[in-house]
């Protein structure tokens, strides 16, 4: 990845530029960005410079053999760790490195569930394990092969679990001789503060719509309208964004399911409640992370709209007209007990809870309040 190949952030750019020129690089950087934001595109071209063989004054040259060993993923100082689900295949990244190459080809900017549907996660969640972490101490143990840094990689830090995280902790506290740790988070606050402590944060903004509609119209060949208008909706989301130029729908069968969830809550229809129940404890763990999250967002804009703050709502068509119609019927008491349901369903759930269980006591909770 060449930091040319990235829309805007130039200042950021600049800053990781000139801290290797001047020899200024801290050995841990925390590229710190929202979903869909270009930390992980930063923090890969970040690596390619580091290592390039014939560095220029704004890029890595690109034709070096580091340069084509780390655009193809290959590079054996360059060392990648990333959330996986615990399959037969393997619990660490080593058994997945293939997919995962050929993921990262097709654009850095992914999510977490696009990388868990890839390798076949169905109902199990990602995680960076314990055994990760051993790997990771062995594997920076060992002297670089070729270029002037070890550089290891870690994508989504904040889903290790508290034994890897120390190991972490362990090896940034005394980093062995010339090696780079990149970790790249979409939620920062999750991560240990001793974690924080240790790493120098790159903030990473998310992008413009003008950045977005740009990467659209040269990637995607989009026109001029739809590209302002998948930008728009995307709100600085270039994954978001991808996804609606690709015609993906799941964001459409997210507001279809939601919707009916709640017009079935508003008619307090128990049996189709019961229904609706069972089929969201049928849907894969990420799916179900992610409605809830689509109905946080949305009672959010609810409230937005409610509040007269109509302007920074960011819909389609058929998500605002519902968030009109439904507006009439809540109140603020009811959004702020709704939202804090959810988020505390959100918490149950990553902590294995019976999915149904969560779904049928919130449903029934709703209906009640609702009407």
């Amino acid at each position: 990845m060449l930091f040319n190949e990235i829309i805007g952030l130039d200042g950021t750019k600049q800053f990781l530029l000139q801290a290797v020129q001047r020899n200024h690089l801290a050995h841990a950087l925390l590229f710190d960005g929202p979903t869909g934001s270009a930390n992980l595109a930063l923090a890969l071209a970040l690596a390619q410079y580091v290592n390039c063989e014939d560095k220029q004054a704004d890029d890595a040259c690109g034709r070096c053999a580091s340069c084509i060993k780390i655009q193809k993923f290959v590079h054996p100082d360059l060392h990648m760790v990333f959330p996986v689900a615990n399959l037969a295949k393997g619990k660490t990244s080593e058994a997945y490195l293939t997919d995962w190459r050929k993921f990262l080809l097709a654009t850095p900017y992914r999510t977490l569930p696009n990388w868990l549907e890839t390798m076949g996660a169905d109902n199990k969640q990602g995680n960076i394990s314990a055994e990760e972490a051993r790997n990771i101490l062995q594997k920076l143990s060992l002297k670089s092969y070729e270029g002037a840094y070890k550089i290891m990689l870690i994508w989504l830090p904040e889903l290790m679990n508290i034994t890897s995280a120390n190991a972490l902790l362990k090896v940034l506290e005394e980093p062995p001789a010339q090696t780079l740790f990149l970790l790249v988070t979409n939620q920062s606050d999750k991560l240990l503060i001793t974690i924080l402590s240790r790493t120098q944060r790159v903030a990473v903004r998310a992008f413009t719509d003008e950045e977005v509609a740009t990467y659209l119209r040269q990637h995607q060949n989009l026109d001029e309208t739809t590209a302002r208008r998948f930008a728009y909706l995307a709100d600085g989301n270039l994954a978001e964004a991808l996804q609606l130029s690709q015609r993906d729908t799941a964001s459409t069968d997210q507001h279809i399911w939601f919707a009916d969830w709640m017009r079935t809550c508003y008619r307090q229809d128990l049996i189709n409640l019961v229904k609706q129940a069972d089929q969201f404890d049928g849907f894969s763990k990420e799916k179900q992370k992610g409605l809830l999250d689509y109905s946080i967002r949305l009672y959010r804009d609810l409230f937005l709209w409610q509040q007269g703050a109509a302007e920074l709502l960011r819909l389609p068509d058929d998500e605002l007209d519902f968030v009109k119609k439904f507006a009439k019927v809540l109140t603020i008491d009811h959004i702020e007990r709704i939202v804090h349901d959810l988020n505390e369903a959100a918490y149950h759930l990553e902590r294995n809870a019976r999915a149904k269980m969560i779904m049928l006591d919130m449903s029934l909770t709703f209906s009640r309040l609702i009407r």
